[in-house]
C-alpha cells in the first residue's frame, strides 16, 4: 500500500477513460415492467456511469471506450451520452444486419421497487456490440500515450460480457499502467452474466488474474466473496448489514494478497425497505480503515447506480489529491444524492455534494 502517483492534468487530455457497455434503460416509473404501457428512457452502464459522474457532476474530462450497433437504438444511446458530456471518440460503430442476429445494443428494464417490493432489473444484452470486442481492437497506446489519461476505470460487468472481454480488460490495464495511469476496478459481480462462462468459479479465476493490475479496488460484500473468494470473519457477507470493522479486516486481507492495490473501498448499506437504506462507506489505505459519515434511513427514489456514483465521487477526491477520509466522504455523499433521482446516472451538482459533505440538510434552497 502507498500513495497514488497520478499524472498531472496538464499533460493528459483525459482525467478518466472508462471501458464498458452502455445500455438503453427502459423505466416504467412507479409501475411494473410486465404491466407497463410506457417507459422513460435513460442510458446506463456500470463503467460508463463513473465516467459520466466525473464529467457531469465534477466537471472533469472523461472518455468512453465502447461499441454500439449502428441503428436507431444505437444513435439514441449516442444522443443520451452526448447529454452527459462523455467523449465518444473511441466508441466503435458495428454494422447492423437488420435483425440483431450478429450484433445489437443492450436493453435494461428496471423497476424501482417500493416498500417490501425490491427493485428488479431485467437485462436483454446478449450478443451486444461491445461484448464482441477483443484484444487488438483498441489502440490503447493512442489513448494512454498520445492523448494521455490520468485514470483508467473498468469492472467485472464488462469482464463478463463476452468470450474475449476479460482479455481486453487485461490488455487495457497493462497499457494504462505502462503509461502511468491509475487503474481502478469495480468487481460488480453479476451471477446472471457469469452463468454462461463458468459461474462463480470462473469469475474468481478471471478477477484473481485481473487484481494484480489494479491500484484501486471497489466492490460490495458479495463482490469480494463471490468474485475474489474473501470472507468476512464471523459474518455471512451476503447479508445486507455489515460491521465496518469486520469488513475492514477483509479489506486488509485483500491488500495483503495484492500489494499492488493502494486503496480498497466499498459502500455499506442495510436495506430497510426498497425506499429506505442505512447508507455509509469505508475504505482501507496504508493500513488505516476510514469510515464515512453514516446516513441512517436514507430515503431512496432509485437505488441503481448509487455504487457507481460513490466510485466517481471517490475518484474525484483522489484525482484532487484529497486525503482518503475526504475522498471517501465525497464518494458517499455523491452516491447518496444519485439515488434521489431517476435513472442510473447522477443528476447531482458539485455544490450539492460539497454541501452534503459539510453536513447540509434537505431544507428547501431559495
Amino acid at each position: 500500500m502507498g500513495s497514488l502517483e497520478i499524472r498531472s492534468a496538464a499533460e493528459c487530455r483525459w482525467d478518466l477513460v472508462a471501458l464498458g457497455e452502455v445500455m438503453l434503460r427502459l423505466d416504467p416509473g412507479e409501475g411494473r415492467i410486465a404491466t407497463a404501457r410506457s417507459f422513460d428512457v435513460y442510458e446506463g452502464g456500470g463503467e460508463y456511469n463513473v465516467a459520466r459522474g466525473l464529467r457531469r457532476c465534477f466537471g472533469l474530462r472523461s472518455a468512453l471506450v465502447s461499441a454500439l450497433a449502428d441503428n436507431p437504438v444505437g444513435h439514441l444511446i449516442e444522443e443520451l451520452i452526448m447529454r452527459g458530456g462523455v467523449d465518444q471518440g473511441h466508441v466503435r460503430w458495428m454494422p447492423y444486419d437488420g435483425v440483431g442476429r450478429a450484433v445489437r445494443n443492450g436493453l435494461n428494464f428496471t423497476e424501482r421497487g417500493f416498500g417490501v417490493r425490491g427493485a428488479v432489473g431485467c437485462s436483454d444484452r446478449g450478443h451486444t456490440a461491445v461484448s464482441q470486442l477483443r484484444p487488438g481492437d483498441v489502440d490503447w497506446d493512442e489513448i494512454f500515450a498520445a492523448e494521455g489519461a490520468r485514470w483508467f476505470h473498468c469492472g467485472g460487468i464488462f469482464a463478463a460480457l463476452g468470450a474475449h472481454s476479460a482479455d481486453l480488460v487485461t490488455e487495457a490495464m497493462t497499457a494504462a499502467r505502462r503509461h502511468g495511469a491509475v487503474v481502478s476496478y469495480d468487481l460488480n459481480y453479476r451471477p446472471s452474466l457469469w452463468r454462461a462462462f463458468g459461474g462463480e468459479a470462473r469469475a474468481r479465476e478471471v478477477n484473481r488474474a485481473i487484481a494484480p493490475l489494479v491500484d484501486v479496488m471497489l466492490g460490495n460484500e458479495e463482490d469480494f466473496c463471490a468474485a475474489l473468494g474473501f470472507e468476512v470473519s464471523g459474518l455471512d457477507a451476503r447479508l445486507s448489514t455489515l460491521d465496518p470493522e469486520r469488513f475492514g479486516a477483509m479489506m486488509a486481507q485483500v491488500a495483503a494478497a495484492y500489494p499492488n492495490i493502494r486503496l480498497v473501498a466499498t459502500t455499506l448499506r442495510s436495506v430497510l425497505s426498497a425506499g429506505r437504506n442505512d447508507w455509509s462507506a469505508v475504505c482501507y489505505a496504508d493500513g488505516v480503515l476510514y469510515r464515512s459519515a453514516e446516513r441512517p434511513g436514507l430515503e431512496i427514489l432509485d437505488r441503481v447506480g448509487g455504487g457507481d456514483s460513490f466510485a466517481s465521487g471517490l475518484i474525484y477526491g483522489l484525482l484532487c489529491d484529497f486525503e482518503p477520509q475526504l475522498a471517501l466522504e465525497y464518494g458517499a455523499a455523491h452516491g447518496a444524492l444519485a439515488m434521489t433521482t431517476p435513472g442510473d446516472t447522477s443528476m447531482a451538482t458539485l455544490a450539492e455534494v460539497e454541501a452534503l459533505v459539510r453536513g447540509g440538510s434537505a431544507r428547501v434552497q431559495r
